[in-house]
This record gives C-alpha cells, structure tokens and sequence, in this order.
C-alpha cells in the first residue's frame, strides 16, 4: 500500500532502521559523507551539473539524498533549475523524517525548505532551484509508466539481499530504459547479480571503492 508508513526502530536515537528490510536508511558512519561519495561523486557531480538535468532516485527515504544534492547545487553556482523523481513504497512520516535529518546541522535551513515543500500537499514540489517529484508505489509498478530520461540515476533502495524486489532484472532493465544516452548510475552496492543486471540494461558497468564499512560500489554509464 502506498500510504503504509514504515515501523522503525532507532540506532543512537538518531538513525532510523526499517524493520521490514532490517536496514538502516543511511551509514552508519555519516550518511552525508555517504551520499557525496556514492551518489554526488558516484555520478561526476556536481561537474555534470546543467539546466534541466534530470536525477532520478529509487528510494527517497528520509530525503537526505535530495538535500545534500540541492546543497551541491547551489554552492555550485549552476544556472536554472535541475529536476529530481524519486521512487518510494513507503514514505516516513513526517516526525521521522525530520528527527533523522536533525543528524546532520550541515543541512542547514535546507531542512526546512524540505519540511514545508512537503506538508503543502502531493506534488511535484517547487523549490526556487530545483523540481521534486515523488512518485509513490511499488517501482517495479510506477516505472513502466514513466518517459523521462535521467541523466543521473541515484540506486538506493534497502540491501539487495533483504530488499530484492527494488533490484531484479526488470526493474533495472526499467533503470536502463529511462537512462538518456551518456546518463549514468551510482549504487552503494557491488552485488555481482545487481552489476551483471545493470549491464543487461545497457550500462558500461565498473566496481570501484566504496564509503566506509563497504569496500566496494557501483559505477555505471550508458554509452
């Protein structure tokens, strides 16, 4: 059901755990670190930066991924606006979202704007630099109706051993069609099936070190 909440349990009183998937939402050594060095530099940005660059995301979770994206953003200093479609079964509660995120200060006000795009109602929300659009539901579902094509894919679903339905062949072979050419994909994982999958779908794929506790992730690039 997309309007069914995830039931959590709390590591340091501070990182949420799901317990359906039993996975934390990000590392446990500094999910913001995480996200720049496996989604930002996973995906050559900010460098790649440009008007109307489209990111797409599977699993927003807390928002964290967004944030420190739309913080490289503006201290980027990139003209226009960039675009940001996530995929999520299950969304936090608000509550939630807001004591994981009060984790990292870093952040900033950027929290905030974050707080209120979302309590104004479902979307697409508008930021003065930046469109969020989430799309709720089972991906395997929602992506075939989707026609975009990223240019930066941000793979972030729960681990692919406990959370395997958000990384099986078809989905990812949805990730591939919705890749425009020269477009890539960064995931925290080096699971070979999810490499193997991923070049399937077209992707020039390349495991390289991974942030913290993983040794390894995945880099891909459509040619």
């Amino acid at each position: 059901m997309i309007d069914q909440q995830p039931d959590l349990d709390w590591r340091d009183e501070m990182i949420p755990v799901s317990r359906r998937f039993d996975d934390p939402y990000f590392s446990l050594d500094n999910g913001l670190e995480e996200t720049r060095h496996v989604f930002l530099a996973g995906n050559d940005l900010p460098a790649r930066f440009a008007d109307g660059f489209q990111i797409a995301e599977l699993g927003f979770g807390t928002g964290l991924n967004f944030l420190v994206t739309l913080g490289a953003w503006r201290q980027s200093g990139t003209p226009g606006r960039f675009h940001f479609t996530t995929f999520e079964a299950f969304p936090i509660a608000a509550a939630d979202r807001a004591r994981a995120l009060a984790a990292f200060p870093e952040l900033g006000t950027l929290r905030d704007e974050l707080a209120r795009a979302l309590a104004s109602g479902p979307g697409p929300h508008d930021f003065r630099d930046a469109t969020l659009t989430i799309v709720l539901g089972d991906a395997r579902q929602t992506l075939p109706a989707q026609t975009f094509g990223a240019d930066a894919w941000f793979l972030d679903g729960f681990s692919p051993a406990k959370n395997p339905e958000l990384w099986g062949e078809g989905l990812l072979a949805e990730v591939g069609r919705l890749t425009g050419p020269g477009g890539t994909a960064a995931t925290y994982t080096a699971a070979g099936h999810v490499r193997r999958a991923l070049a399937d779908a077209g992707f020039d794929v390349t495991r390289v070190a991974g942030y913290g506790r993983k040794r390894h992730m995945t880099r891909a690039r459509k040619p």
